[in-house]
């Protein structure tokens, strides 16, 4: 039997940057795949002044949390804004009541730890934008060449149960 140490170090891992216009800039460190975990997913974020990672949203499956280690920002959480700086420790679990998008509102860099679980298939709805993300085959944050099913739809565009079915 072979035994593995599941021991990795940030420093050892590149830096994934990813930019969507000026609101939406990150750059991440994948820390779960990695290290070997199987229903955890876990990231170091860092954040440019100005930016958030992601917009607006809320999982119907997975639960996420944040621990900010450098920095300060500040956290829309459902209904309220907090402010969030290095120590500032967040817990969202699923649904709408818990939707969450954190912004860099200062002029330094915000690193931040992001912990979730895995949950396959998951659905993420956008309520600002009124859209709904559906993922199958690789839980958000997992590895998107495995997914068998995603997409991103504008909420309330529909077709009915039967539409396009022979015979129907």
């Amino acid at each position: 039997m072979e035994i593995r140490i599941n021991v990795i170090h940030e420093d050892d891992l590149n830096w994934i940057e990813t930019s969507q216009g000026t609101a939406f800039r990150s750059r991440r460190k994948k820390l779960a795949g990695p290290a070997g975990a199987r229903m955890l997913g876990a990231s170091i974020y860092e954040l440019p002044p100005g930016a958030s990672a992601f917009p607006y949203h809320y999982h119907c499956a997975n639960e996420e949390l944040l621990y900010v280690l450098s920095g300060e920002g500040s956290l829309r959480l459902g209904e309220e804004k907090f402010p969030v700086r290095a120590g500032s420790f967040v817990a969202m679990p699923p649904g709408p009541a818990h939707a969450h998008r954190l912004y860099n509102s200062s002029n330094a860099p915000l690193r931040y730890l992001c912990v979730s679980t895995m949950i396959d298939p998951e659905v993420a709805v956008y309520p600002d934008s009124h859209k709904v993300g559906v993922m199958a085959g690789s839980a958000p944050g997992g590895d998107p060449s495995k997914r068998t099913l995603a997409g991103v739809y504008r909420e309330g565009s529909s077709v009915g149960y039967y539409d396009g079915e022979a015979g129907a």
